[in-house]
């Protein structure tokens, strides 16, 4: 089970009044590979103030295609129509056209109709377009570290997928993210959900129990039964915090499974550090509750 790719945070910018029908949501059942693309681009259009009747002139299309498109409805769709669009929309194609690729793989779509679908457009005959100067500084910046948290959950090809699709995301979104309260939350957000899309869940949670085999307890470890004993109690505290709300959670792999510092913490969440201290007192407040209850009173024990 996976968890659907939700759109970053607005940016706080008034969403521009249009005429005409509304776009309607997408649809709930699309793959996160296809939403990682189709979000980015569903902002754009909205905050740009034109209508699908605007675009359909311009691109030559029929109104109801693109209001298709822009929900995910019916068969996946050609890159000639999506690379119109996002020229429109003036979406950066070279990110756009690497998380449209690899939803069509989503999609069961084969090499032959990927290479048909893009013979029109210029995107394979051109070398990538460079993101802008402050993403790639802090790419440089955070990658290192997100692809850590990734590590709690993913094996190490789908943690490098999540990873490359989390900067093509931010790529597509980076205006929003300048404008964003704040850049750093904007991106761990796109980060989160891009991770947990490609995570196993089980009842609704995350499961972090890959992550207990690479603690660094366990590690230090040399008799078998240590061994044994330690993946047993990493077992139960991991799904224990898999329990917690989503901002403990993230606080918690940062500082245990991961050895960061309450203020580098802070720095990657975008948030105070008053708040990830406070966040990690009460998770550590639950951990306790369920894995180490309190035993009743002799008078209450029947």
């Amino acid at each position: 089970m996976t968890t659907p790719l939700e759109p970053p945070a607005p940016s706080g910018r008034p969403p521009a009044a249009r005429p005409g029908r509304k776009l309607g949501p997408v649809l709930p059942n699309i793959g996160s590979a296809h939403r990682a693309w189709l979000d980015p681009m569903r902002g754009t259009y909205l905050a740009s103030g034109m209508t699908l009747s605007e675009l359909s002139t311009r691109l030559k299309f029929a109104k109801s295609k693109l209001s298709e498109l822009l929900r995910g409805v019916g068969p996946y769709p050609r890159w000639e129509i999506v690379y119109l669009l996002a020229a429109e929309l003036e979406i950066p194609n070279w990110p756009l056209y690497c998380l449209w690729k690899q939803a069509a793989f989503e999609a069961r779509k084969t090499t032959d109709w990927i290479e048909s679908s893009t013979e029109r457009t210029p995107i394979l005959t051109t070398a990538p377009t460079t993101p802008p100067l402050e993403h790639r500084a802090f790419r440089e910046l955070v990658e290192t570290n997100y692809a850590l948290f990734a590590q709690a959950f993913l094996d190490d090809d789908q943690r490098d997928v999540a990873l490359s699709d989390t900067f093509d995301i931010l790529w597509l979104s980076w205006n929003d993210a300048l404008a964003s309260h704040d850049t750093r939350r904007f991106a761990w957000n796109v980060l989160r959900a891009t991770v947990m899309s490609r995570t196993p869940h089980r009842d609704g949670r995350p499961e972090l129990s890959r992550a207990a085999f690479d603690t660094v307890a366990l590690q230090s470890l040399t008799e078998p039964a240590d061994h044994i004993n330690q993946v047993a109690e990493s077992l139960e505290l991991f799904t224990a915090m898999s329990r917690l709300p989503a901002h403990q959670l993230d606080v918690m792999v940062l500082r245990r499974l991961c050895g960061f510092l309450p203020d580098a913490v802070s720095a990657l969440l975008g948030t105070s550090l008053a708040t990830v201290r406070s966040d990690e007192r009460h998770a550590t407040r639950f951990l306790e509750s369920v894995l180490c209850p309190p035993h009743p009173t002799e008078g209450n024990t029947p």
